[in-house]
């Protein structure tokens, strides 16, 4: 069942350029592996890399020689490193820093299928790639996840505690919820972003268009509310799905990341971050206590407010029970207000729930039945 969903949601998540934008030719003179219809560079090289899963996916790697900071960049749907050949070499240049870029199982001239577990492999192999041959350490890296390409990027950023920085690029919150406003994650989802970015421990900057026709803009504005360590996001005005990088500021702000996170030594981060867990563990428990002390002195004084425990423990202490005992004959009086209010409500828990059991039967069996028919429209067309 589950090889069945994975398949269909594969069905509908990823567009690999049919035909491929490139072909893989070998240089005649340098031996090396090249990108077909691109200005060829010395600074760039063509790799074939072998995944967990067998496939033997095209990478290429710009070589900066200034650059301190090395970029993984997983690209979005409907596009392969042919077509990303030049933003790549420029993006190396312009915000100085080493890039890698790659093409997920069947994209391209990697050999596969394209697969949410095959994009996980894929990254796995290009972030093998940087530290075993290109030397790149953990600290040093940052990862860039434009669209379909934040899944695999996410995925990698929960692993690696001391990754320099993530960008995401016209980041989703996960496959089924670009499709259907859902509010809860489903065990056929693909790309669960929603519930993995609040592990990524590294500094997080978001890119979003207001008027994104592909990816709404409110995938972006979650996904930054829920980072751990936020950073100033860019919301570019009239930007779509896909022209965010013709806007200057996109470059601008890119730019402005990547100096602060450069100057930022990485055991400084660690060091800071570390401290500020070791201060949230002891909040988290004493508050904990706090609220089971609350729970049993509720037990105790049934339908109190709260404020009502600070009264009696300050009455208690100065030993004026008169003042207490005319506060209590308030409260109860209250509290007979109060009864019929909670009644009510009481039995309108059952109604609500009904309806939002309701929604969810109904959301369920629209994804079924768009399935279905989107299914049947691909057939035909086949």
């Amino acid at each position: 069942m589950g090889t069945a969903t994975s398949s269909m949601a594969a069905k509908f998540a990823f567009f690999p350029p049919n035909p491929p934008s490139y072909a893989i030719v070998l240089g005649e003179e340098t031996g090396k592996l090249k990108i077909s219809d691109v200005e060829q560079r010395d600074n760039v090289d063509v790799l074939k890399l072998r995944t967990k899963k067998g496939n033997d996916i095209v990478a290429m790697f710009v070589k900066n020689p200034s650059a301190s900071l090395t970029v993984l960049y997983s690209h979005g749907n409907a596009a392969d490193i042919g077509q990303m050949y030049h933003m790549f070499t420029e993006l190396s240049l312009h915000l100085n820093v080493n890039l890698m870029g790659y093409d997920y199982s069947g994209y391209g001239q990697s050999s596969g299928k394209p697969s949410e577990q095959d994009t996980y492999a894929d990254i796995e192999a290009s972030y093998k790639c940087l530290e075993e041959t290109y030397g790149a350490k953990e600290e040093d890296i940052v990862l860039y996840g434009q669209s379909v390409g934040s899944g695999p990027t996410l995925e990698l950023a929960t692993h690696l505690p001391h990754l320099r920085a993530v960008i995401l690029h016209s980041p989703i919150l996960s496959g089924l919820r670009v499709m259907y406003p859902v509010k809860k994650t489903f065990w056929f989802d693909i790309y669960k972003n929603i519930d993995k970015i609040p592990f990524v421990n590294c500094p997080v900057l978001v890119i979003h268009g207001t008027e994104d026709e592909v990816v709404d803009f409110s995938h972006g504005k979650q996904l930054w509310e829920l980072c751990k360590e936020k950073y100033e996001p860019l919301w570019v005005k009239g930007g779509n799905h896909c022209n965010l990088e013709l806007y200057p500021e996109y470059l601008r702000h890119l730019k402005k990341f990547v100096s602060a996170v450069e100057k930022l030594p990485p055991n400084l981060r660690d060091a800071s971050r570390q401290n500020t867990d070791r201060l949230e563990h002891p909040l988290s428990t004493t508050n904990t206590e706090k609220e089971k002390s609350r729970s049993s002195t509720d037990h105790k004084e049934k339908g109190r407010p709260s404020f009502g425990h600070r009264e009696k423990s300050r009455s208690s202490k100065d030993g004026r029970e008169k003042p207490r005992a005319s506060i209590d004959r308030k409260e109860k009086s209250r509290k007979s207000v109060d009864r019929p209010a909670k009644a009510r409500n009481s039995t309108d828990q059952p109604d609500k729930a009904r309806k939002s059991f309701d929604r969810l039967g109904d959301m369920v069996r629209s994804v079924g039945l768009c399935n279905v028919d989107c299914l049947k429209q691909t057939a035909a067309q086949a």
